[in-house]
Parts: structure tokens; sequence; C-alpha cells
């Protein structure tokens, strides 16, 4: 099953060591400038890619006002919408997280602060740590103007600002359609806490978000299982 080679594979390029060297480190960033306006309803839905979707996932899931994180594919058709074909990187899907989440309580626009700067590394070309393809994409999934509009200007801001020290690969595309992955994936992180890869590629970033993050962090993770 590709689940275990994820493992395997990293274990076998990279030390143990090299591997936690490789992991992307958070990166202290500003909010937007721009951000959705003032909501009344208490939720909504974002979704983002951002390489291999269990560390994705398991971000949000330790994010106040997030209501629900699922794992899943975004950008190509429903009927390739599956994780071996998706593994070929000719579906045109990403592997991504669909984020349902209070606006009331947390915005979109703080989402995606979080997204840029623990949940991946928004200057690699589709690839993140141990895997490649365009699978693995960073991208933003917008579902309306709004989204498009806040993205477009942040990903513009951090790239004025210089916060990465290069160009940010992130793109912005139109949510055609979200299709949740096999449940297997589904809360992968807190269910196989002792992977060699969950521990070398995504649970440092649950420590970023917790020390960055603080007042936006809960220690227990809202799950898809819940």
């Amino acid at each position: 099953m590709k689940a275990i080679f994820r493992c395997v594979l990293a274990a076998a390029i990279l030390s143990t060591a090299a591997c936690a060297q490789a992991a992307e480190n958070a990166v202290v960033i500003d909010p937007p400038k721009l951000d959705e306006s003032s909501k009344t309803i208490q939720s909504e839905t974002a979704v983002f890619a951002g390489g291999c979707f269990w560390g994705v996932q398991g971000v949000f899931e330790h994010v106040k006002g997030v209501t629900q994180a699922v794992s899943g594919y975004a950008g190509g058709l429903a009927r390739t919408a599956h994780y071996e074909e998706v593994g070929s990187g000719d579906t045109g899907h990403a592997e991504s997280v669909q984020v349902t989440y209070d606006p009331t309580q947390i915005s979109y626009g703080q989402l995606l602060q979080i997204y840029f700067s623990v949940a991946h590394d928004p200057t690699e070309l589709n690839r993140q740590g141990p895997d490649s393809g365009t699978q693995y994409r960073s991208t933003i999934f917008v579902a309306n103007a709004e989204q498009r509009e806040v993205a477009q200007a942040y990903i513009a801001q951090l790239d004025a600002s210089h916060a990465f020290g290069k160009p940010l690969a992130t793109t912005v595309e139109n949510l055609n359609g979200f299709f949740a992955a096999e449940a297997y994936h589904q809360d992968y992180l807190v269910q196989n806490p002792h992977s060699l890869y969950i521990m070398i590629n995504d649970q440092p970033k649950i420590a970023n978000l917790a020390k960055l993050f603080a007042k936006r962090y809960r220690e227990d993770p809202v799950l898809v299982s819940n």
C-alpha cells in the first residue's frame, strides 16, 4: 500500500536526522492586510493543498474555530479521485484538505496565515519533503470571488515582503469539486503517531502551530471520526 511506502521511502532515501532537517521549518509572517468581510454565519469551508494531506489535515484539526478538516482530492474529476490514480500525478488532482470553520471565531485570512506559516513550505514547486509530483502542489482552491481576492492579495503581500526568501509557488485555482479521501487517510496523523513519516514530516508542524499560534491552538484535535 502506497501509504506504507511513504514511510519506507523516506527512511530509505534519507537518514532520520537528515529527514528531520529536510522537514520544512515554520516561518513567522504577518497576517493578511486584506481579509474576508465580517460574517454572521457560523460555517464556511476552505480548501487547501500543500503536500501530503496527512500533515495539512493534522494542523487544521488543532486550530480553534475549525469544526472539521477532511483529507481529499481537488483539481480533477470525480472518477479519478482515488488514491492510487491521484498518485500517478496525471489526474489534475492535488491532495487537499477541506476545512470547515466558524468565521465568527477565525477568518479565512487567518486560516491562510496558518497554511503558509506552518502547514507546508509554499516555495516548493510540485513537492513537499520526500513527496514529489503535481499531486503535492501548493494550491489554494477558491470557492468564490472573495476567497480568490484574499488569497491572491496575501500571496502578493508575502512575495513583496520577501518573508520566505524566495517567491511563493502557491497557485490559486477555482474549486470545481472536493472529493473526500479513503477512510484510512482520515485523522492519519492522530491514528499513526509513531509512523516514521509522521514523526519526521508532520509532528513538527503541530509543535510549530502550538508555538507560533498559541492563542489559536487547541490541544485536543477535532476529528473526522468524532
